[in-house]
């Protein structure tokens, strides 16, 4: 209770509900360095496989330009058409790195939250305008640690980047001596170098960021006990009234109970504290049925309503007791008391066949 926690101290685990109500806000555990890494990786695996088409490709479309360049009058319009050319030549080249980029993002957002739509962050907020919480912020913790992450990626990749480069330094002295697709070929094979390398880390720094995100998100969604039980009481009913309706219901069955009585063929008593009211219709019932029981008070309304309408009262204890506990109001008696009771029913019927007749 939140008298346990002054504070208000978020203390207890959060609830699926509240899981769920902060899922509908799009507040859920998203690592966009999960995503970066998750792109860089695929781009630089399918660059690997699609550089020979890539080239190919840049190669036939400079070629082109080469070959009618002196084919464009040197005007305006003419360089327009020829900058277009050359845009969408690019365009359909970089296409499928554009495809592939596009598709990773995508995965890799459905990898970590599933899927989710939700146009709650949408929706308008006039705090978000104010201009004193929007500078508050850029000085947050939450911003601060952004910034720290950031400069501890960037020196990192750039420290990969040096090393690597150091690395390759002896053999770049030589590129003087090499023909144009060698040293090509030199400085192709030095950037995939280090962007595996840089990949690599990149990976390393999502795991622990989105380790990271995930336990954030836990403390942020945790409850205090105060609101615990309030959501309880929300999802639940508060108990109060639900004690109030349960009485209430029991109350209605009972008085249907005590009206099914008077249509009992016997009364099994215990004697005193236990009253299991019998009924039994060969034409319309394949065995006798249970239409009311009870114990104590219960017990003794049932005795009370069989005199008035002159129903027999059988003292049988142990018949009682198996009554009481295996069969509910409205079942049929269990074969393993159908003999007992039948001996019972059997014994009434032969008493009213005994008795005069008016």
């Amino acid at each position: 209770m939140a008298e346990d926690t002054p504070t208000g101290e978020r203390t207890e685990d959060a609830s699926a509900k509240r899981r769920e109500d902060f899922r509908k806000k799009g507040q859920v555990a998203q690592s966009r360095e999960v995503q970066t890494a998750a792109m860089f990786t695929i781009l630089l695996l399918f660059w690997i496989f699609y550089i020979p088409y890539f080239w190919q490709d840049l190669t036939e479309l400079v070629s082109s330009v080469w070959a009618s360049s002196c084919e464009y009058p040197v005007t305006p319009p003419a360089l327009m058409q020829l900058v277009l050319f050359l845009f969408k030549g690019l365009a359909v080249i970089m296409l499928p790195l554009f495809a592939v980029a596009m598709v990773t993002g995508f995965l890799a957002t459905i990898m970590q939250i599933g899927w989710l739509f939700t146009t709650q962050p949408l929706t308008p907020d006039l705090n978000k305008l104010d201009p004193i919480k929007g500078m508050a912020k850029f000085v947050s913790k939450k911003s601060f640690v952004e910034i720290i992450k950031s400069l501890l990626k960037v020196i990192l990749i750039g420290w990969i980047a040096f090393r690597t480069i150091q690395g390759e330094f002896d053999n770049a002295l030589v590129l003087t001596d090499m023909t144009m697709e060698q040293i090509l070929h030199f400085l192709g094979r030095t950037a995939t170098l280090i962007m595996a390398k840089v990949s690599g880390i990149m990976i390393f720094l999502a795991a622990l960021d989105y380790g990271f995100v995930r336990w954030e998100m836990e403390e942020k969604m945790k409850m205090t006990k105060q609101e615990q039980k309030e959501e309880h009481k929300d999802t639940e009913g508060d108990p109060h009234i639900k004690s109030k309706i349960r009485s209430i219901q029991q109350q209605m069955a009972r008085r249907r109970m005590m009206a099914a009585v008077p249509e009992a063929d016997v009364v099994i008593t215990n004697p005193t504290r236990l009253a299991i009211a019998i009924k039994y219709d060969n034409n319309a019932m394949d065995a006798p049925v249970v239409l009311a029981k009870g114990q104590e008070l219960v017990a003794a309304k049932i005795r009370k309503i069989a005199r008035e309408n002159n129903i027999p009262l059988v003292e049988n204890p142990p018949v009682a007791r198996l009554l009481h506990s295996k069969v509910e109001i409205g079942q049929t008696i269990p074969d393993e008391l159908f003999k007992a009771v039948a001996e019972i029913l059997a014994y009434i019927y032969s008493l009213k066949d005994t008795q005069p007749k008016p």
